[in-house]
């Protein structure tokens, strides 16, 4: 792998970030492409590592940026809508045109990231337009490789931050779904499990579902996070309907929604594995409760504001 040269679509992302440091300490050359290169710039000084703005959604463009590389990553993927259409903009065309730009470049190495569930069929815009992206990936006639993870966490997340900082705010922690399950793996593994399949032919033309160590409901989850974060409140289970009149006001908040009618159709599907970790990669998931409390406890919060005062010479 030393040397190889990698194109990671969305690498300046939650996943991306862990993905190109990873790449980088295997000795990779990686290039990142964005639309605005000051949003990369926890990228920008990392050694063989180059930003570089531009629009993937074109076509040409993404031809232009696949020819010499060894291999292509994409990570590109949204939860919710900004308008409709974008579901399938973002999952299907993109997926569409980054095989098309493969095979213009001559690439034949081509990584996909998908979501537990994933399924033409599925119950949710977001899981049936991550399965028609797997059709288009494995119909390609390229040497693919599919990971399908259930929730990510991380010190970056979007999952329980979320609810850390809810919980800083409300008394009472009104929640939909609370006996959904979901089996968390850490964003490292995941970022891990993709830099090990570049250099392995036994991963070519293979799915992997990629969990950790535990499976638990969303109430569970949310009620560890408070613990951690020492805002722990009363949890107010909603039931079906409840639940949809609650992400349907979330929905008309400004900004991205917390909770979506279409995230809410996402959970009628447990996010758990039927399967062991996949023993190709070599190694355990990190369990939740080893990295969590790095970042979600009071005392990582001051230990990391501390840091921050201390480098600002305050």
């Amino acid at each position: 792998m030393n040397g190889a040269s990698v194109l990671v679509l969305g690498g300046s992302g939650f996943v991306g970030r862990y993905m190109v440091a990873q790449l980088v300490a295997a000795g990779c050359s990686v290039t990142v492409p964005t639309r605005r290169r000051d949003r990369a710039k926890h990228l920008i000084l990392l050694p063989t590592v180059e930003v570089t703005e531009a629009d993937i959604f074109d076509q040409a463009t993404l031809n232009q940026l696949t020819r010499g590389a060894g291999a292509v990553i994409n990570l590109v993927g949204i939860l919710n809508e900004a308008q409709r259409g974008d579901f399938d903009r973002v999952h299907v065309e993109l997926a569409r045109k980054v095989v098309d730009a493969c095979r213009s470049g001559g690439v034949s190495r081509l990584l996909h990231m998908s979501a537990l569930n994933a399924d033409p069929a599925g119950p949710s815009q977001y899981l049936a337009t991550k399965g028609e992206a797997e059709a288009i990936v494995a119909g390609s006639g390229l040497a693919w490789t599919v990971f399908r993870p259930s929730v990510l966490f991380g010190r970056e997340d979007s999952f329980l931050n979320l609810f850390a900082r809810i919980e800083r705010m409300v008394p009472v922690m009104a929640l939909a779904s609370p006996n959904a399950r979901f089996q968390p793996i850490f964003v490292g593994d995941v970022a891990r499990a993709f830099v090990h399949a570049l250099s392995d032919d036994l991963t070519h033309r293979q799915r992997y579902p990629l969990c950790g160590p535990k499976v638990y409901t969303l109430r569970e989850l949310v009620a560890y996070v408070g613990d951690l974060s020492g805002h722990r409140r009363p949890i107010l289970p909603l039931g079906p309907t409840l639940s949809a009149l609650q992400a349907r006001v979330l929905e008309c908040l400004p900004g991205p929604p917390l909770m979506s009618r279409d995230n809410l159709a996402s959970m009628k599907k447990d996010s758990v594995c039927d399967c062991a970790f996949p023993e190709v990669f070599g190694f355990a998931p990190a369990a939740l409760e080893g990295v969590a409390p790095t970042y979600l406890s009071s005392t990582a919060a001051k230990t990391r504001f501390d840091e921050l005062r201390i480098h600002s010479g305050r």
